[in-house]
């Protein structure tokens, strides 16, 4: 494993020059191969397949709005993408063409892949749980190019990867990250974990562990339970899950959401929150106000009269990658597509500052997360003075010699 260490208390004033260096966007590369010639108009289209019964998209979840869930359908962000790219494509004659997929079951799905095949839709972006983009995989196989707009699930950059698929959407180790790197910065390095008892609770305990462990984050984990029984309601009182004395911050791990957002401010002691509420790692937030970011914002409103949020900006970036590997180079193979994307040579604006590339070793697409709260952003990670020996973006998530993942395009 890189160590990806944090120079002095993370902050280095004297090598800042040299870690901005470091930083910079890469410029946009041209492929080493040379592009073959597209054929005359040609119309590639991309699929944006969901789950009609989503339950991430219960009239209940969205009024909610919890920090770093869906606010809405993904429709509106492919559609922006379309839009966005359309006068570069036009210059190469080509074209993309957007079809909805809303599919009314989960027994459903292999059926309405298999049909998107037999239509030669072999673009497909995903906004789809975690179980069923790994169900899609086993339709795809190497036949569509495949982009995860939601799932932050690591298995899926980990032993359940895939050749053609790539992810927009950050995993869960990458916000992990984000957030122990911010925790190390500010040099509060004794937290307190409140994690809840479901499969996805114990996922982000899972990647805070390696986080924690990576940064040097020290912890003690408590459970929370929210129940009707009398007996456990304790189990779900931040105060009295908050009242000893030893930590620096409070990091509450809650994958539904709904204890999350009783924590801040309710701890026993004046303690900062952070994890599923208080300050959160986010892909979007609205009120990015640099490299773009306003434009963006201002436009995904105009068309889908809601702010912007992480699912969103992915699905608009996955469509945007697919415009990207088509202008590289157009007439190609979907196996050849996959491999410009996989070697770095693609590169994406993604209005977050650098240029965006995917890791050749499990199709994660590199880009800095927003450190957030309900409001605002109060940082960006990768932090200054963290360091990588090639890419700092890739302080981030899983690097290259602790990947699981061995399929290669």
């Amino acid at each position: 494993m890189w160590p990806h260490l944090l120079v002095g208390a993370c902050v280095a004033l004297g090598g800042a020059a040299a870690l901005a260096a470091t930083q910079a966007a890469p410029a946009a590369r041209k492929p080493d191969v040379a592009p073959a010639a597209a054929p005359a108009g040609t119309l590639v289209r991309v699929a944006l397949v969901s789950l009609a019964q989503d339950e991430r998209y219960t009239p209940r979840r969205l009024e909610r709005a919890y920090p770093g869930h869906p606010a809405g359908r993904l429709t509106r962000a492919a559609e922006l993408a379309v839009a966005d790219t359309e006068l570069a494509l036009a210059s190469d004659n080509l074209s993309l063409r957007l079809r909805d997929v809303s599919v009314p079951s989960v027994a459903d799905l292999p059926a309405v892949l298999q049909k998107l095949k037999a239509d030669k839709v072999l673009h497909w972006v995903l906004d789809l749980p975690e179980p069923q983009v790994a169900q899609a995989m086993q339709v795809a196989g190497t036949e569509a190019l495949v982009f995860n707009a939601s799932a932050a699930g690591d298995a899926l950059r980990g032993t359940q990867c895939a050749a053609h698929l790539f992810h927009t959407y950050p995993s869960q180790a990458m916000q992990a990250d984000a957030l122990a790197q911010y925790l190390a910065g500010r040099n509060w390095r004794k937290a307190l974990v409140l994690q809840g008892s479901t499969d996805a609770d114990k996922a982000l305990g899972d990647a805070w562990a390696r986080a924690g462990k990576r940064y040097g984050i020290k912890y003690t984990v408590k459970p929370f339970k929210l129940s009707g029984d009398p007996r456990e309601r304790d189990l779900g009182n931040p105060r009295l899950l908050t009242s000893d004395r030893d930590h620096d911050v409070v990091a509450v791990l809650d994958a539904d959401g709904e204890f999350a957002r009783t924590v801040p401010y309710a701890t026993q002691q004046p303690r900062p929150v952070v994890g599923s509420n208080g300050l959160v790692a986010l892909t979007w937030h609205p009120q990015w106000e640099r490299n773009g970011g306003p434009q963006v914002s201002r436009r995904f409103r105009k068309l889908a009269e809601r702010p912007m949020v992480g699912q969103d900006w992915a699905t608009w970036m996955a469509v945007r990658s697919v415009a990207a590997v088509l202008q590289a180079q157009p007439g190609a193979s979907l196996a050849q597509q996959a491999r410009l994307l996989r070697s770095g040579q693609v590169t994406v604006d993604g209005a977050k500052g650098p240029a965006l590339s995917f890791r050749a070793w499990d199709g994660q697409l590199r880009q800095p997360l927003f450190l957030s709260h309900v409001d605002g952003v109060a940082g960006t990670a990768p932090l200054d003075g963290v360091l990588h020996p090639t890419e700092v973006l890739d302080t981030l998530g899983v690097d290259e010699p602790e990947t699981t993942c061995k399929q290669r395009p």
